[in-house]
């Protein structure tokens, strides 16, 4: 109900009256006046509510009246009385019906009360209703009121003190109130301006309206009274406190700071008198040191009061809060005055207080902004912000430095306990370290032995202070421990939180602002008020330093999760914002920290500890005194959770995780998934502690790089507790995030990721070096699953990555480069089956981009990493193969980058991706490729680690040849297409095409590729090989040769057949002849294979052979180009050069070739006969199979038939020559220039080696020279025509060396016949086939041909000569064929008998037909004919062969038979003269041959060779000596001496006594007895001088017969019972013969022809014989019995005896 209600006011007139009723009851005894004053009040009041309307108004008017009563009334000073009107007064005021008069009245009233002290409570609620009532006490009123109120709070009395304190408190509340109030009211009006404020005079006051005067001069006062002088304005006061005067001060400023902002005249006083005032009053805080009250110092410094210092601090803070913007510098100093408080030598209260108060400022980022703005960023100005900010810093860093100094109550207690003594007891000291017992849970700080308990000061985010607000305690309290490290804490996070999330606030405006900037206007670049972001980055920039020190320590120090977590959160939000505003020193500064936080202490990595040294030497000085960064201790009191290796180079021990790293982890992944935007270069630090972390923890990347853990290699080094086990999977979980989310970041910042990864794993690389550890994959895990994530912008970071993944893949370490090939791999086939937009198909860049790490792998030389390249090549191949296009060359690249050293596995998985090539994707790849797919197929062939794999790509060239020959039209067109527009391009840069076989056609040039790189396998060192790829060489050639444009046979000729025979030639003849051991394992080597020499022997002969069927095949073809004449003799070059090396079976070979080119082996010429043909050419059968039986995979299909296929294009191949090319092919140059070449072949192969023969000379073959002399009939064909005898002569020399050459004594069993069989070896037959040849040719031939007959008997003798003497091979031992051992590598000389044998017969044959021709007169052809059989004939039984001297009795017989008459025809002429001596002593040699017949001869052998010597002594009674008038006459006689001696000189001293009578030759004896006498004593006898050589001859035969027998029987006489010696009896025994045989022709001959003398000496002999007769051998008595027989003759003596007497 109000007041002014007509039923308040009837109540207050009832109520009044009811009060003055009582007053004037109350009076009436003692008091009459005030009596009558009550009664007269009444009427009074009664008379005002009759006459008014407005009651209360007139009332008001008449107050002082009304009020009167009452007055007097408190004047009685009677205790009921006083209240009674107190109370009515009171009633008054509160209808406010008070007047201005009546108010004073009343003033005085109650001061008079007070001074009575009388009703002190009441006096003080009737001051309080009567000002907050109305505004009617003014000026001196007001203050008299004013300062009855405080005289009240003076008194003795504690309640009334207090509730005059309270009632003062308020009265200053309603004096600014009113001005408040006053203000509004006069807020429209327009006031003049102030006069000019250059007037100091404080009491300038005029310009205030009432109330705000009022309340300046208590302001006023109040200062005054605060600094102890004497109140301008509350005059009547007699005492006052300082405490009590700054709570009023402090109340007025935070209660109404408008109106000292408003009127300059408050704000003059808050200048001229608050901020004085307060720096006064602190100075004996300033001044204090704690101790040093002690010292004796010269003046008594006053000891800080507690009361009044807290005050000040709370005065200070209201200043600061509310009029920082007048007193900037009053601010600057009252902060520095704060900063200095927190000095560890202050008291611990004031050190309290003083943190209380920070604590409010950090509440308040505004404030701190604009103290930032201030003071910090204006030069020469204190550092305000940044100090106090350090000076927390410091102060935390004191706390645990200096404990409890000062804080004397629990000084005394050891530095764990708190001052209650509570855990005191469970605490250990400094050392023992905090938890021993059961006190974990309580938060605290612990740091080398000091142990702060942390205590919950306040709400987040308010500064709810202790000590300020104990404004009753008059003595400093006791701090509890650990209170004010709680308070400094509390601030530091309110000081983080306060200013990131106002700076992020702004920020985000900001953007906001950016955002909408740009789309209104999308061209123009936004610009930001650079102001606001100075201020920022000031803010950080000055308080960065203080922040990092204090929560790195208190982070180290902390031991409660949650405490733990707030300075992470901290630390962290700070690292975001700096990086936000890009201040990159403090953000890696509050990275490293959180970093270092995360791993053990004192855990050596380097990245830290340099960005920490960076740090720390920038120390920041606050006060003298340095804030270090603090590395974390090491006695952390924390549960331990894992154990695990260090990831550093030196292996030492183990380093423990506790649960504090695992948090400060799991915060770095917060910040870097939350913020990895803005962590920049930061990156690295982060990224290296979480590799340490992960490896700590033992995760080990998985597929797609994620990290599982799994166990270290090193063994079981790594310990977790189950607590940790469960976190596992979520960090690993987040740690994958992380990655993933990097494909939100922009482009910048995935660099920035990117690169520190690189860095890292460069690192962790270099780690990895020079030990066998386990390596860190966490920064290659990692680079690969952020390459996965990024796969649609892979262009932009795909080069660092790679390039960095390539070094990693060449790292020693094998685990290292093995993840390195992974990831790398796997980015290649994620990239090329990513579905980019556009296409791969259509971005050929990125395809090659993408393709070009996996080529530079191939540079990479570890076998593993090529393993893990071709591996991927392979999947990429079945994946994508048929979208490669322009990556074709690269792939191809890669799968052809073999090397020798890389080992078999390797080279057989790039074979298989090349298999899979060859065999499936073909057709898809550009054509322009096809030439790479042959060289990287070649370049398998060559490889040396895997024989198989070499041959089976052999067989892969042949598929691609195929392929060609079937796809030939469509290739052609693509390749000219290209060619085209290759042309094009080089026309253009003015530079010539630079091809491989150029000119050709660019189909061609693939066909000549193919070659070459078969050419080049064609000497590989390998010999299987080599004949794979000579096979399939030719065998191309002559299946596909046909595509070939002409010009194009002419390279193929030149530049790859010779140019491979050249190279075939070069190795072979350069081989290594040493023996190979069999190859290892149970491969054995045939002996004919042995040497790297016999295995290129091998291969020459195939080359050979191949060039010659090509040449012999395509003659037709190759003869229309201009240089077929070179190429003959090139191509005979070489085949002069293999029959010529020192190798059999290339020799050998050779020929072989010869005699194909020769067309000896004439070519097919119907095409309807293709199997022919091709077997002509030499490709196997199987390759006219349907499909390929070379080589793996599928079978290419043959869409047609071969013949077609080889008749459809230029029909250049194997028809029938055209009309009119038979000349040219029989033209006479090639034949001569074979004739040539076998000449020169001849000749060197079959000349004996020159010099000592120990050197092993090498000696051709048989088989080879019979094959070279077969080649010379054939040849002969062509040359007969100008065949001169010079080149006769030429040829005689070949045969006669090739006959002479021996064989080495282990083949001899294989090529010689057994020494018994009469057979010649086939070189023989071929050189008498030859000379055969040839004297067929003379016989039909022109005349002048025949002077080659002697030529050719000349020849044919020297063989015969070989009979009896074999030829001699330049110096060389050759044994004779039986006495060589087969098992010593000797030269056995052949059995050449047959062979001289058959050419005797040739002779004869020959003489037969040509005896009669003018040459062999001329030429003495029969001389030497006698002259060559003297030799056997004389040599007779030391004849190697028996047959020989027969065979040549036999030929001479029969030669002579034909050729004695033609001599005797001729003798006149003299061509015979010197025949005769020779035949002379050919019989001679053969009758008495100085050779003794074998032992063993059989008496049947015998007779049968006297009835030859028989037979020739018969020649010479029927052919010689009938003739004697024609023939000389020295040979003549010859003859008869050969005779006589013939019938004496018969013994054969070599008999048995047993066989004596047969071996005498008595037959041969007697012929020659009965021959010489014949012509002895026949009447013919030409000339005396015979007869007398023949008597001679009988009489000395007839003497030594005599001597003989004579000294025979002496002999036997003496020698008793001994039997002679066997000579001697065969002596006479022939002796006996002898004579017996003499009688007998004797008998025969006429009388009249036999001497007388030769009777006497016959008869002579009788007596001897007789004397004989004792003789005991029975042979000598035998042959004794026949020499007596015929001596009966002369019993009887003749008639003709007696007539001769008579005559």
């Amino acid at each position: 109900m109000s007041t002014s209600s007509p039923e308040a006011v009837k109540k207050l007139l009832e109520n009044m009256q009811t009060d003055l009723r009582s007053l004037s009851m109350e009076c009436k005894k003692k008091f009459p006046p005030v009596k009558e004053a009550a009664e007269s009040g009444i009427v009074k009041i009664k008379t005002i509510a009759a006459r008014n309307t407005d009651i209360l108004a007139a009332l008001k008017e008449n107050s002082s009246e009304v009020v009167q009563p009452f007055l007097m009334g408190c004047g009685t000073k009677e205790p009921k009385i006083t209240q009674l009107c107190l109370a009515a007064i009171q009633r008054l005021m509160s209808h406010e019906v008070v007047s201005e008069a009546a108010a004073g009245n009343i003033i005085n009233m109650l001061w008079q009360l007070m001074e009575n002290g009388l009703e002190e409570l009441k006096l003080l609620q009737t001051v309080l209703v009567l000002l907050t009532t109305n505004t009617v006490v003014h000026d001196e009123v007001l203050s008299k009121a004013i300062v009855l109120c405080f005289r009240l709070h003076f008194t003795k009395d504690n309640i009334t003190n207090n509730t005059a304190a309270a009632t003062v408190r308020q009265v200053v509340t309603v004096v600014f109130e009113r001005m408040v109030a006053e203000d509004e009211r006069f807020k429209g009006i327009v006031e003049q301006p102030p006069p000019v404020q250059g007037n100091t005079n404080r009491r300038s006051v005029s310009t205030l309206r009432p109330s705000a005067k009022d309340a300046y001069m208590l302001f006023q006062d109040l200062c005054q009274l605060v600094n102890a002088d004497a109140p301008y304005w509350l005059v009547g006061m007699t005492e006052m406190t300082r405490t009590f005067g700054l709570e009023l001060l402090e109340s007025v400023l935070n209660d109404f700071p408008g109106v000292f902002l408003q009127h300059q005249e408050f704000s003059f006083l808050l200048k001229e008198r608050v901020c004085p005032l307060v720096i006064k009053l602190f100075s004996p805080n300033i001044k204090f040191r704690q101790g040093s009250s002690s010292a004796a110092s010269p003046a008594p410094v006053e000891k800080p009061y507690f009361p009044i210092c807290m005050r000040l601090l709370r005065v200070v803070s209201v200043l600061i809060k509310h009029f920082y913007s007048l007193l900037v510098t009053e601010c600057e100093i009252f902060l520095s005055l704060l900063v200095k408080f927190l000095d560890g030598e202050k008291p611990q209260w004031l050190r309290a207080v003083a943190v209380e108060s920070v604590h409010r400022l950090c509440v308040q980022p505004h404030l701190l902004r604009s103290f930032c703005q201030s003071y910090d960023m204006k030069q020469h100005s204190t550092k305000v912000f940044r100090d106090i900010v350090n000076a927390l810093g410091s102060f935390i860093q004191s706390l645990f430095i200096v404990p409890n100094a000062g804080n004397t109550p629990i000084a005394s207690a050891p530095a764990g306990a708190s001052s209650s003594g509570a855990q005191g007891t469970a605490q250990g000291g400094p050392g023992t370290g905090g938890v021993s017992g059961n006190l974990t849970t309580q938060a605290a700080f612990e740091y080398r032995g000091t142990w702060i308990p942390l205590v919950t000061v306040s709400v987040q985010g308010s500064a709810k202070a202790t000590y300020l607000e104990m404004l009753d305690k008059v003595e400093p309290p006791s701090i509890p421990e650990g209170y004010a490290m709680s308070v400094a804490f509390s601030a530091l996070l309110d000081l983080v939180r306060g200013i990131t999330s106002m700076i992020e606030r702004e920020l985000a405006a900001e953007e906001e602002v950016a955002a909408e900037f740009r789309e209104a206007n999308p061209n123009q670049e936004w610009q930001p008020q650079p102001g606001a972001h100075l201020v920022w980055e000031e803010m950080v920039s000055a308080c960065w330093c203080g922040l990092l020190a204090a929560l790195s320590l208190l982070l180290d120090a902390s031991t409660d999760e949650t405490a733990t977590e707030n300075i992470l959160k901290a630390e962290l939000t700070m690292a975001s914002l700096c990086g936000r505003l890009g201040l990159v020193t403090p953000r890696d500064a509050f990275i490293t920290a959180i970093c270092k936080a995360s791993l053990p202490p004192h855990y050596a990595l380097t990245l830290l500890s340099w960005n920490a040294a960076n740090l720390s030497s920038k120390a920041y000085s606050i006060q003298g005194q340095s804030v270090q960064i603090i590395s974390p201790s090491s006695e952390s009191h924390q549960q331990v959770v894992a154990v695990g290796q260090p990831l550093n180079a030196q292996p030492q021990g183990t380093v423990m995780l506790t649960a504090k790293n695992i948090q400060c982890m799991r915060t770095l992944l917060n910040l870097a998934h939350c913020h990895g935007a803005v962590l920049g270069t930061s990156w690295q630090l982060v990224l290296a502690t979480l590799q340490h972390l992960v490896w700590i923890l033992g995760l080990k990347p998985g597929v797609g790089g994620a990290l599982k853990p799994g166990r270290a290699v090193e063994g079981p080094s790594t310990v977790l507790t189950t607590a940790v086990m469960t976190d596992l999977p979520i960090i690993s979980n987040i740690l994958s995030r992380l990655f993933e989310s990097s494909q939100y970041l922009d482009d910048v910042s995935l660099h920035h990721l990117i690169n520190a990864l690189c860095s890292l794993s460069l690192e962790a690389m270099e780690m990895a070096y020079g030990n066998n550890k386990e390596p860190s994959l966490f920064a290659v895990a990692k680079l690969l699953e952020t390459g996965l994530v990024n796969m649609d912008r892979i262009e932009i970071l795909w080069r660092p990555l790679t390039g960095h993944l390539l070094e990693v893949c060449q790292h020693p370490n094998s685990r290292m480069r093995e993840w390195g090939a992974e990831a790398l791999t796997a980015l290649i086939k994620a990239g090329l089956a990513y579905k980019h937009d556009p296409p791969l198909a259509q971005n050929q860049r990125l395809q090659l981009l993408l393709l070009n790490p996996l080529k530079e792998l191939s540079n990479v030389l570890h076998a593993d990493i090529r393993q893990k390249q071709l591996e991927s090549v392979l999947q990429i191949l079945q994946s994508q193969g048929d979208s490669l296009g322009p990556g074709w060359p690269l792939v191809l690249g890669v799968i052809g980058a073999i090397r020798n050293d890389q080992g078999e596995s390797l080279i057989r998985t790039a074979f298989q991706c090349l298999q899979l090539v060859v065999t499936d994707f073909l057709p898809t790849m550009p054509c322009t490729c096809l030439q790479i797919v042959v060289d990287v197929a070649g370049s398998f062939g060559l490889q040396n680690q895997e024989l198989n794999i070499s041959l089976t790509s052999i067989g892969l060239l042949w598929n691609i040849s195929d392929y060609f020959f079937q796809r030939g039209e469509v290739i052609t067109q693509e390749l000219v297409k290209e060619e085209e527009a290759l042309q094009k391009q080089a026309q253009e840069k003015g530079e010539t095409l630079n091809r491989p076989f150029h000119p050709a056609p660019p189909f061609d040039c693939l066909w000549l590729c193919l070659y070459a790189k078969l050419g080049e396998l064609c000497v590989d060192p390998r010999p299987a090989v080599r004949k794979s790829a000579g096979q399939t060489l030719f065998s191309t050639i002559a299946a596909h040769g046909t595509l070939l444009q002409q010009p194009t046979w002419h390279i193929v000729v030149w530049k790859v057949l010779f140019h491979l025979l050249d190279c075939v030639r070069t190795s072979s003849t350069t081989a290594d002849k040493e023996k190979i051991e069999s190859g290892g394992g149970n491969i054995l080597i045939h002996h004919s294979r042995d040497t790297a020499e016999k295995q290129w022997a091998e291969t020459w002969v195939l080359t050979l052979a191949g060039v010659a069927r090509i040449f012999n095949t395509r003659r037709y073809l190759l003869q229309q180009l201009g240089d077929f004449f070179e190429a003959w003799e090139v191509l005979l070059n070489h085949i002069q050069s293999a029959a010529l090396s020192k190798n059999n079976e290339v020799s050998l070979a050779a020929l072989k070739s010869f005699q194909e080119i020769l067309q000896i082996v004439t070519p097919v010429k119907d095409s309807d006969k293709v199997a022919d043909a091709f077997a002509a050419m030499g490709v196997p059968p199987v390759l006219i199979d349907p499909l390929s039986a070379s080589g793996p995979g599928r079978p290419l299909v043959r869409s047609d038939s071969l013949v077609e296929r080889l008749t459809r294009y230029n029909g250049a191949e194997l028809q029938a020559p055209p009309p009119g090319e038979e000349s040219a092919l029989e033209d006479s140059a090639l034949w001569w220039s074979a004739w040539n070449t076998w000449y020169r072949t001849g000749t060197d192969c079959t000349r004996p080696p020159s010099g000592p023969t120990e050197k092993l000379s090498f000696i051709p073959s048989q088989p080879f020279l019979t094959a070279l002399i077969q080649i010379f009939p054939a040849l002969y064909q062509h040359i007969k025509a100008n065949f001169s005898m010079e080149d006769l002569k030429k040829l005689g020399v070949i045969l006669h060396g090739a006959v002479s050459v021996p064989i080495s004594s282990d083949a001899s069993p294989f090529i010689l016949p057994s020494y018994t069989e009469a057979v010649l070896t086939s070189l023989q037959e071929a050189v008498l086939t030859a000379l055969d040849i040839l004297q067929k040719a003379i016989c039909v031939g022109p005349e002048n041909l025949q002077v080659m007959y002697p030529a050719i008997f000349e020849q044919l003798l020297l063989f015969v000569e070989f009979s009896c003497k074999p030829p001699q091979y330049g110096r060389m031992e050759t044994k004779h064929v039986a006495n060589a051992k087969y098992n010593q590598a000797e030269w056995v000389a052949l059995n050449y008998v047959p062979f001289a044998e058959r050419s005797l017969e040739v002779v004869v044959d020959l003489y037969h037909k040509t005896a009669c021709h003018k040459a062999v007169i001329n030429e003495k052809v029969l001389q030497n004919i006698i002259k060559t059989l003297k030799m056997p004939l004389g040599l007779k039984y030391s004849c190697p062969s028996e047959s020989t001297w027969k065979l040549a009795v036999s030929s001479l017989l029969k030669v002579l038979s034909i050729g004695l008459p033609v001599a005797r025809q001729h003798a006149s002429s003299g061509k015979f003269d010197t025949m005769w001596p020779e035949l002379a002593n050919a019989f001679e040699d053969f009758l008495f041959t100085k050779s003794t017949s074998p032992d063993n001869l059989s008496i049947q052998e015998f007779q049968k060779n006297e009835a030859v010597d028989v037979e020739v002594v018969q020649l010479i009674s029927t052919e010689i000596l009938p003739f004697a008038n024609f023939i000389p006459k020295d040979f003549v006689g010859q003859i008869m001496t050969m005779l006589n001696k013939g019938s004496i000189h018969s013994q054969s001293p070599s008999f048995t006594e047993a066989e004596i009578d047969v071996r005498m030759r008595e037959e041969f004896s007697k012929v020659c007895f009965e021959t010489l006498l014949q012509f002895s004593f026949s009447n013919k006898v030409s000339t005396p001088q015979e007869g007398y050589i023949s008597r001679m001859a009988l009489s000395v035969l007839l003497k030594r017969s005599q001597d003989v027998l004579r000294r025979y029987v002496e002999d036997e006489r003496l020698s008793g019972r001994c039997p002679l010696p066997r000579q001697q009896v065969t002596e006479i025994i022939f002796v006996l013969k002898a004579i017996s045989t003499l009688m007998d022709s004797l008998k025969k001959t006429q009388p009249e022809n036999v001497d007388g003398n030769t009777w006497a000496q016959v008869i002579a002999l009788y007596p001897t014989l007789v004397e004989c007769i004792t003789c005991s051998s029975s042979e000598v008595s035998s042959a004794l019995k026949e020499a007596l027989g015929p001596f009966k003759d002369f019993m009887q003596p003749p008639v003709s005896r007696v007539q001769n007497g008579e005559s």
